[in-house]
């Protein structure tokens, strides 16, 4: 049913599509008239809260100049090129190591570690097929519909200590922390790990998507200034997910996220989801 859904997803109006697709991943209807839980909450969000600026802060390229001009430029990622096509890639000026994005979605990445090692034909048809698709279409995210299809190319980052990069996502409501959860072994062979932690990182016993990870992660050292700038970029939003990096004791601007994980996963233990949508005012 979901397969078919995905097919026909062009032709379904907004309302009805996310109707049929909560229903499908949660078993019960989606109250949008009076809506409770966090997963409910986002989707109403997603059909009532229309902002045209949102397009620009999920845009991985424009985004770096939005939050440049409220944080400053020092935590924002270098970008080594911004392509339409993929073979207007020159690899020869690219350095040994870097990562591939297109700056349209989430799913169009390759991460280049040895550049004489890559498979070029590969990554030119991962990233030409996210060229073709509208993210949009698949969760209704509406701020990815008039993205303009590109391609960024960044430095390859990794810590020392941890030897990867880990994502710290920073849950505001009301322009306030409230929670986070540390995604690690995103570039490792196992599988990617959640751990959910409270603003004072106390760790939570929230299951989001992925498992916990065997070893809990340690506390950033940006921990503080992490939280800082959160709030300070999503300054009277109802609610943002404010993504950070941190390589070396050096802290760096990840992404903005309206809609984690697109209101589609459901939180165990289930509380979770009626706890977390009481912190969002809509």
């Amino acid at each position: 049913m979901k397969k078919l859904l995905n097919l026909i997803s062009v032709i379904i109006p907004d309302k009805l599509y996310l109707r049929i697709r909560y229903f499908l991943i949660f078993k019960k209807r989606l109250n949008l008239k009076n809506p409770q839980t966090f997963n409910e909450k986002l989707q109403w969000l997603k059909l009532n809260n229309r902002d045209e600026s949102y397009t620009k802060m999920v845009d991985k390229y424009e985004v770096k100049e939005y939050v440049a001009n409220i944080i400053g430029d020092d935590y924002i990622i270098p970008t080594l090129g911004v392509y339409d096509q993929f073979d207007d890639i020159d690899f020869d000026k690219l350095p040994q190591q870097f990562v591939i994005k297109c700056t349209h979605d989430s799913c169009g990445l390759a991460i280049v570690k040895d550049k004489s090692k890559m498979n070029v034909n590969e990554i030119r048809n991962k990233i030409n097929k996210s060229l073709k698709n509208n993210y949009y279409y698949l969760g209704r995210e509406w701020p990815y519909k008039n993205v303009k299809p590109r391609i960024i190319i960044e430095p390859y980052l990794e810590d020392k200590k941890t030897k990867e990069l880990r994502d710290y996502k920073f849950f505001t409501f009301s322009g306030k922390v409230k929670l986070m959860y540390v995604a690690s072994n995103r570039q490792g062979e196992g599988e990617v790990c959640f751990d959910f932690y409270d603003n004072k990182f106390n760790h939570l016993d929230i299951i989001n998507v992925h498992p916990l990870n065997p070893i809990m992660p340690e506390k950033p050292i940006n921990f503080d200034k992490m939280i800082k700038l959160a709030e300070k970029l999503s300054k009277n939003m109802s609610h943002l997910r404010v993504d950070f990096y941190e390589v070396n004791g050096k802290m760096y601007f990840g992404e903005l996220t309206f809609y984690h994980c697109c209101g589609f996963y459901p939180f165990t233990p289930e509380k979770w989801d009626k706890i977390i949508g009481d912190y969002l005012k809509i």
